[in-house]
């Protein structure tokens, strides 16, 4: 039984080693398939290797065009400043001004206008602290700002004027306007506020301190004057 065994199993053998050789015989077919399969393997590497270095390459020349995008943005931005600049110059040379000067904006006078009153014309202190009730305004009438200044050195850009106004240590209003963009030139400019009407009634008469400021788009400031004023019934003799 044994033997039949062992002849069975050479036979199953025999059989196997047949079919290897109708594929191959010395297994020659076999090799030539990974070979294939090897050749296959490194071509298909090389492939997604050439292809992976295309992306890369093709990234940085994205990269590359978009930095050498953002450079010709940037000179075209500094060329539309430098035409701005030269407009509000106007006949001022640049170069003599020179780019790292520092713009000086002086206020010569501060004036407030109601219709059918000569107007009221404020000295400016130089430490910007008027002594006593700097002004008086009636209840109920409407006035206007208006601001008398001079620019020099360079451009002054975004000049605006803010207010703060408190009563008995509350703040009873706060404002802001913009003034504009100014070049230096040795006439002084004049700017005139929109118009405002005091408040009327028992309740808006009295004292009111105060603080103004002047001061450009980096908020550097230019003016700053802390006072008081007094809202009456009447208009304070002239």
């Amino acid at each position: 039984m044994s033997l039949a065994i062992g002849s069975a199993s050479s036979s199953r053998n025999m059989e196997f080693d047949d079919n290897n050789k109708t594929i191959g015989g010395d297994n020659s077919g076999v090799m030539k398939k990974n070979d294939e399969d090897h050749d296959g393997g490194e071509r298909t590497e090389r492939q997604m290797s050439e292809s992976g270095t295309s992306l890369y390459a093709t990234d940085h020349e994205e990269e590359d065009d978009e930095s050498e995008s953002n450079k010709i943005q940037l000179v075209q931005d500094d060329e539309s400043l430098r035409k701005w600049k030269e407009q509000l110059l106007g006949s001022v040379d640049l170069n003599t001004i020179g780019e790292t000067l520092e713009p000086e904006v002086k206020f010569l006078s501060l004036s407030i206008l109601s219709p059918g009153r000569p107007d009221i014309v404020l000295s400016i202190p130089e430490n910007g602290r008027p002594r006593g009730s700097w002004f008086t305004l009636k209840e109920g009438s409407p006035y206007n700002l208006k601001f008398s200044f001079q620019v020099s050195n360079n451009i002054v850009s975004g000049l605006k004027y803010t207010n703060t106004v408190w009563k008995t240590g509350l703040r009873v209003d706060s404002s802001k306007e913009m003034l504009g963009t100014y070049s230096p030139q040795p006439e002084p400019y004049t700017h005139m506020n929109a118009q405002e009407t005091t408040p009327s009634g028992i309740f808006a008469r009295g004292s009111y301190s105060a603080r103004s400021k002047f001061l450009d788009d980096d908020n550097k400031c230019y003016l700053e004057i802390n006072y008081t004023f007094d809202i009456r019934k009447e208009w304070a003799a002239t």
